[in-house]
């Protein structure tokens, strides 16, 4: 009995001393793996960005009232020949899909740099006001997640909303966190506002996808209002009309589908929505400047609304020297200062540069007068990672250079917050404009104690 557990004793062992000897090898050992590792290849854009049937670029804006509709448009490979979006009211539990409603897409063809896409949209009309709902698009076999939106009240209510300039270049690398950091300060924000200038190439498929890539989900939960900037317009042989030379990318209208209250010929890019009190009114620096004035004006006259907010891509008030727009002056203030504009939201200059109260009694250079009542705050701000240098304006009150930033504002009853914060989250200017009886703002600076971002004056 002792000799065969002794036995097996040393079994054991011997056993266990085999499985602890480790012996290195190589997996590079002899001359058949003598080289060197090659280098790593980056994925072709046709790879990364390629369409399949499933939908993907999904993002939520309007064409309607916000309060009763709610507009998605995705994109789809050629496979799909015809698409839906499905909605319903969301419920705490999976039970809300038997109550869902089907909506036929409209489809568009469209063919990029990097081949052939299908672009589907729908409008979800009929919705009740201040209303979380659910809804999916796809063909029926291959759908999107289940995703949310809220739509709007059918009054003035408290909202915020996200302001971002210039994305532009980078878009994966470099403006990715800032949308996405803005979306963790305001996850319930109204709308993300984008001042043109989106991409760099208007007619770079890999771009555009970097952008939707940047936002991901947000763009699929939040509404997006945009208005092109230059590089929203593509270089082309043929001369249009107006002489510039230029066109709007093909990509814009199936991306986005955009209220096409605007001036004909320049639908989905000059337009005006109406959210809780306050007027949205986008417009088209890059080309027709006159001919949208009439309608403007009509637009400032015919509002209802407590608040009134205008972007568009080239400042009326530049932050550099020979950057000015005097055309732009020329033709929008006078309204602005007429119909007491509130907030004009701009981009193009890629620097940060804040007003304060501008009114008509200004000088037309644009030297800003120091009263703290009455007239329009103008914003140049640049959320992607190109920087100009800074000039020393007179209209600014707060500025900075080599600084991404994103701006929340907040819209409460006769007060308006605005915070600009850094791509950290870090506050950097801040005021607060309060709205009398006779609709005249009076303002109260709120700038954190931090020095401006100047090149000469930042640390390496």
């Amino acid at each position: 009995m002792f000799l065969r557990k002794s036995g097996q004793l040393c079994c054991e062992l011997l056993l266990l001393t085999l499985v602890c000897i480790v012996v290195p090898v190589s997996a590079h050992d002899g001359p058949e793996h003598d080289h060197e590792h090659a280098p790593p290849k980056r994925v072709a854009d046709e790879v990364i960005h390629k369409p399949t049937a499933r939908p993907d670029r999904i993002v939520l804006t309007w064409t309607g009232t916000p309060a009763t509709s709610q507009s998605v448009t995705w994109r789809t490979d050629t496979s799909v020949r015809k698409a839906f979006g499905e909605v319903a009211i969301a419920g705490d539990g999976p039970k809300f899909v038997s109550k869902s409603r089907s909506v036929d897409a409209t489809t568009t063809d469209f063919e990029s740099n990097l081949g052939p896409a299908r672009y589907h949209s729908v409008t979800f009309d009929d919705l009740a006001p201040s209303t979380k709902y659910a809804y999916r698009v796809g063909d029926g076999v291959n759908w999107s997640p289940w995703m949310h939106f809220t739509t709007a009240s059918e009054g003035p209510k408290p909202f915020k909303f996200v302001y971002f300039g210039d994305a532009q270049n980078s878009l994966y690398e470099h403006w990715t966190r800032v949308v996405r950091e803005a979306y963790a300060d305001a996850p319930r924000a109204a709308f993300f506002l984008h001042a043109g200038d989106l991409v760099n190439r208007a007619e770079s498929d890999a771009e555009w996808g970097e952008w939707f890539h940047a936002g991901s989900h947000i763009h699929t939960t939040i509404p997006c209002i945009a208005t092109p900037g230059n590089h929203e317009y593509a270089k082309r042989i043929e001369l249009k009309p107006s002489g510039i030379g230029r066109v709007l990318t093909g990509h814009w209208r199936p991306t986005f589908s955009l209220p096409q209250n605007g001036p004909e010929t320049l639908e989905e890019t000059v337009y005006w929505i109406d959210y809780q009190g306050v007027r949205i009114i986008a417009l088209n620096s890059n080309e027709q400047i006159g001919p949208q004035k009439e309608w403007l004006a009509e637009v400032l006259a015919d509002n209802p609304n407590r608040w009134t907010i205008v972007t568009f891509h080239h400042p009326i008030y530049s932050s550099k020297q020979g950057r000015d727009n005097p055309q732009l002056r020329a033709e929008w203030k006078p309204l602005f200062d007429k119909y007491k504009v509130d907030m004009v939201l701009q981009g193009h200059d890629h620097t940060y540069a804040r007003s304060r109260l501008i009114s008509e009694k200004n000088l037309p250079t644009g030297v800003a007068a120091r009263s703290d009542e009455g007239g329009t705050i103008y914003v140049v701000s640049v959320s992607g990672p190109k920087m100009y240098d800074l000039g020393r304006q007179p209209f600014m009150r707060r500025a900075a250079e080599d600084t991404q930033l994103y701006q929340i504002i907040s819209i409460n009853d006769d007060k308006l917050l605005y915070e600009a914060r850094t791509a950290t989250g870090r506050l950097y200017d801040a005021f607060t404009l309060t709205k009398n009886d006779d609709g005249i703002n009076r303002l109260e600076e709120q700038i954190p104690d931090t020095p401006e971002r100047r090149r000469e004056e930042m640390p390496e």
